[in-house]
């Protein structure tokens, strides 16, 4: 059977055995180099892992849907490294489980926002964003400044991250209490977004 454009088209089993052989190989192609390619499975040069109250920020950013919005991704395109900073590079996330990059931007991405603006202007960013960006549709977060951290799961969390390789210590993990008790969620997730792409030297 000669294998001719008529005869795949008219084939529907034919026609999909083809096209799942396709695009398996085109995956593979794509992925399997970048096992391979330090740039995307090394952290970049000075990364650390997210502190205990960092990593109550992260949580509090995943749960408020903040990544719905906020994207943490920068293209390698003229008019996004203009308006938000260095592009953003695979080593730069390697710590984080899941990664945020995202693709919505109905606010700006959040990539390059970490020492771009003082803890006092996120307070109240949180509390009413329209107190400081008239024009934002963001919705307000009051209860953040309300609701104070107890740190009971946030060792557990460290150890189940340093299972899938991220580097904290025992001495990290023994303190991660400790370091989070009575702050608020709204002081850790300024935390989480003070620290947001301050880690590439490049774009420094």
């Amino acid at each position: 059977m000669a294998f001719t454009h008529d005869t795949i088209e008219r084939k529907v089993p034919l026609l999909m055995i083809l096209m799942a052989l396709a695009v398996s190989f085109g995956g593979l192609v794509e992925i399997v180099p970048l096992l391979f390619d330090k740039d995307v499975t090394q952290p970049v040069e000075g990364l650390k892992p997210l502190t205990a109250l960092q990593l109550e920020g992260r949580d509090i950013y995943i749960r408020e849907g903040c990544y719905l919005c906020h994207s943490q991704m920068i293209r390698s395109l003229r008019a996004e490294t203009e308006r938000y900073g260095h592009y953003s590079v695979a080593g730069e996330s390697v710590y984080d489980h899941p990664f945020l990059w995202g693709s919505e931007r109905t606010g700006p991405d959040l990539a390059r926002v970490g020492g771009k603006y003082s803890d006092d202007w996120h307070k109240a960013h949180l509390h009413n964003p329209r107190d400081v960006v008239p024009e934002s549709i963001m919705p307000a977060y009051p209860w953040l400044e309300k609701n104070v951290l107890t740190g009971d799961d946030t060792a557990k969390k460290m150890i189940a991250l340093r299972e899938v390789g991220v580097p904290y210590t025992d001495e990290d993990i023994k303190t991660a209490q400790e370091d989070v008790k009575g702050h608020t969620e709204q002081e850790a997730l300024i935390a989480y977004l003070q620290q947001l792409g301050t880690h590439l030297p490049s774009a420094r």
